[in-house]
């Protein structure tokens, strides 16, 4: 490994950081065109996105566990699922054990219309991911979750100084 100094990790940190801010934005504005395309609110479409992502994990989400991905009050998510099951792009279920948990899931058509809208960008990315190989991607995909971790324990603890 290859001695650093602070300030040269404090450089590349912030330059990281850049990068993930920019691509955020990205993704932002690239879910904002999503909504507009299916005729509904961002919220509604990030929301439709993280469902239709935790179905593909094979995770299924719960309406509580969607709140916490997207950080709205049981109210207002109760509102939101309405909206998306009322358009025909999800469809809450009952396939646990125990009868009051609630599954959500992607519509065909929701799937449909999500694959054609992002077929050319998952395409371009996947062609950009291939020119690496999958020990490096593994590492940048470590990396990632170590940053997301002490992220959000910095934010469930406070920052040092206020510990």
């Amino acid at each position: 490994m290859v001695e650093q100094t602070s300030g040269d990790v404090a450089m590349r940190r912030q330059r990281l950081a850049a990068g993930l801010i920019d691509y955020g934005a990205s993704f932002t504005e690239l879910g904002r065109r999503f909504a507009d395309t299916l005729g509904v609110h961002s919220t509604d479409a990030f929301a439709l996105m993280e469902i239709a992502a935790a179905e593909q994990a094979a995770a299924p989400l719960s309406p509580a566990l969607l709140g916490k991905r997207i950080t709205l009050t049981s109210g207002a998510m109760t509102t939101l699922l309405n909206r998306l099951e009322q358009a025909g792009y999800i469809i809450r279920s009952r396939e646990h054990t125990d009868r009051r948990v609630v599954t959500l899931r992607c519509s065909a058509n929701a799937r449909r219309l999500a694959d054609e809208f992002f077929r050319p960008i998952n395409a371009e990315q996947d062609a950009i991911l291939a020119e690496y190989d999958a020990a490096q991607l593994a590492q940048f995909e470590e990396l990632l979750g170590r940053l997301r971790r002490a992220m959000a324990v910095e934010q469930s603890e406070g920052t040092p100084s206020s510990r």
